[in-house]
């Protein structure tokens, strides 16, 4: 794609907002960027963009600045039914996305991961691996790192791992990863996709462009992904921690193997008790990071190695601190339901659960069993606590804490040795915080707080 002279704007100014439009300028294009926040809000990123030449709209989007365009990408976090974006596209003005766009330039191969949950620790994990068996290896995506910021460093002979949410996929085009992984699927976003068929449909994107030569990994667990199969043209995997597949990777004698194909016989990959993750949707993550290790070339001793060496991801059931016999977990990326359901499994009893934030249109209700069994207290926190605590009652006792620092000093004050305090709120961050990560470093600087002030008992 020739951008030189070309008319771009760029709606949104996230990570992957600010990496395309100087990626674009860049290439020649006249680009422009334009974002409902204020000038302020914006401040830091400002200097870099107009020391660069590129105009920037702040406070709200204005519909000539859309129109007078010849191309559009649009941010993940920017709903494609706002109505500018909706009245260019009846103008048939191309839109995409950053993914579409830095895929047209990534060199070498793609392994590209979702799924509502997983994706971040799968993708880092399958990163290690491909890195440990000495193959050029850049990581990516929702992750942190923009997939447009890893276009010069990408190489003929190298791989691209990318962690891509729905969010992202929404916007692709022609976008075909050489091996594509969807982990799960359960509600998730539904405030933004309208409708859980809406919000499957955007995942399956993954593989729309995969032909025969391609691979598609799926999860046989899953009722959801199972079905997906039946709309692939690629060569498909599966991983399962319940049964034996095909081909693929699963859980055989409390040991970890892959098969290329039946009949062949599994080829051991590591024991279970070997995996240094904590919870068995861990052991699920580790299965899709082999199978699709294995699909890129990478021997099993080299998985061996990485996985055995591999430590929890921050803000994804990170262990912060011990104090007085209490131990304080940071899951601040479990940002939907079958996320937190998934943290809290991981803990046999004495949970003191910190829930809440802003609701994505989910129900807590499906948690009642789990909390029922596990959960000593829950504390609610931001704007869903008022649901979940109708959706929860009777489940446990319920303490309305309105703040993570009032969560959280509750929690402590509570929880006895041998009890675990654990953030796992079940709802996106965007009321109180700037996004998960700040959510969880916020926690954890108030957990050392704690340990510093609470005496030993």
């Amino acid at each position: 794609m020739e951008f030189k002279g070309k008319k771009v704007l760029v709606v949104g100014l996230g990570k992957s907002g600010l990496a395309a439009a100087l990626f674009l300028r860049r290439r020649g294009a006249q680009v422009t960027v334009s974002d409902v926040r204020s000038a302020q809000a914006l401040g830091k990123d400002l200097p870099a963009l107009l020391d660069q030449g590129i105009a920037v709209e702040a406070g709200g989007h204005g519909l000539l600045t859309f129109r007078r365009q010849d191309l559009i990408v649009v941010s993940p976090g920017v709903p494609l039914n706002t109505p500018e974006l909706a009245q260019v596209r009846n103008f048939g003005l191309p839109i995409i996305g950053e993914i579409e766009l830095a895929s047209q330039y990534l060199k070498g191969k793609t392994i590209a991961i979702t799924g509502s949950n997983g994706k971040t620790t799968t993708t880092s994990l399958c990163g290690e691996i491909l890195a440990a068996a000495g193959l050029p290896v850049t990581v990516g995506g929702n992750i942190g790192i923009p997939v447009i910021a890893l276009v010069d460093e990408s190489r003929e002979d190298g791989w691209s791992v990318l962690e891509i949410s729905s969010f992202q996929l929404e916007t692709t085009q022609t976008f075909r990863p050489d091996i594509a992984v969807i982990l799960n699927v359960t509600p998730d976003h539904l405030d933004r996709h309208g409708s859980f068929e809406n919000y499957v449909a955007a995942k399956e994107k993954i593989f729309a462009n995969q032909n025969a030569d391609d691979a598609l990994v799926l999860n046989a667990d899953d009722d959801v992904t199972h079905r997906a199969a039946a709309r692939a043209k690629s060569r498909v995997y599966w991983f399962s921690a319940k049964r034996v597949v095909r081909q693929g990777a699963f859980v055989h004698e409390g040991a970890i193997v892959y098969r290329a194909s039946e009949p062949s016989a599994p080829e051991f990959i590591l024991k279970l008790d070997s995996i240094p993750l904590k919870g068995s949707h861990n052991v699920e993550n580790v299965l899709a990071a082999v199978c699709a290790a294995r699909l890129a070339g990478v021997e099993a001793e080299a998985i061996r190695a990485a996985v055995e060496s591999f430590r929890a991801v921050e803000h994804r059931l990170e262990f912060v601190a011990s104090v007085n016999g209490v131990a304080y977990y940071n899951d601040s990326k479990a940002t939907n339901v079958d996320a937190a359901i998934k943290a809290i499994a991981a803990f046999p009893q004495g949970i003191h659960l910190i829930l809440g934030g802003k609701d994505k249109g989910s129900d807590y209700r499906t948690m009642r069993p789990l909390i029922q069994e596990r959960v000593r207290t829950v504390y609610t926190i931001g704007a869903a606590a008022e649901k979940i605590t109708t959706h929860l009652e009777g489940a446990a006792p319920l303490v309305a804490a309105g703040t993570l620092e009032d969560a959280l000093q509750k929690a402590a004050e509570s929880a006895k040795p041998g009890d675990v305090v654990l953030l796992a709120p079940a709802c996106s961050s965007f009321d109180q915080f700037e996004n998960y990560e700040h959510r969880g470093r916020v926690f954890k600087e108030l957990v050392q707080g704690i340990a510093q002030v609470v005496p030993s008992r």
